[in-house]
């Protein structure tokens, strides 16, 4: 299995990314799918997920309304367009797979697969 992010970069305070994140070697249609993302010193934080069919999303309160997160069954790829970016949004972002989530969405423990990161960094 290989969850391959992209899109991240350097960009100036309100301005947007979007990042990909392409899957293979599962049924992608199968899975949740999360974006985290992490900072030196700090866990591993929730950002958005979204169901397997796309229908339900999910965000933490910080990035609702700014972030939108969706998904292409067909080309095995979830989407991540962050808009009207700030610095705090700055960190490495992951994506990352499951299929059975106990303790919710927003848990990374529960995911079993994860992508390499793509840095964001947002001047101010």
């Amino acid at each position: 299995v290989q969850l391959q992010a992209s899109g991240g970069g350097l960009v100036q305070r309100e301005g947007s990314l979007r990042l990909s994140c392409a899957a293979s070697g599962l049924t992608f249609s199968s899975y949740v799918m999360g974006w985290f993302r992490q900072t030196p010193g700090k866990e591993r934080e929730f950002v958005a997920a979204i169901d397997w069919s796309g229908s339900n999303t999910f965000y933490t309160d910080s990035v609702k309304g700014r972030f939108t997160v969706s998904r292409d069954n067909v080309k095995n790829t979830v989407f991540l367009q962050m808009n009207s970016l700030k610095p705090e949004d700055t960190a490495v972002y992951y994506c990352a797979a499951g299929r059975f989530l106990p303790d919710g969405v927003e848990a990374p423990q529960d995911y079993e697969y994860w992508g390499q990161g793509t840095q964001v960094t947002v001047s101010s």
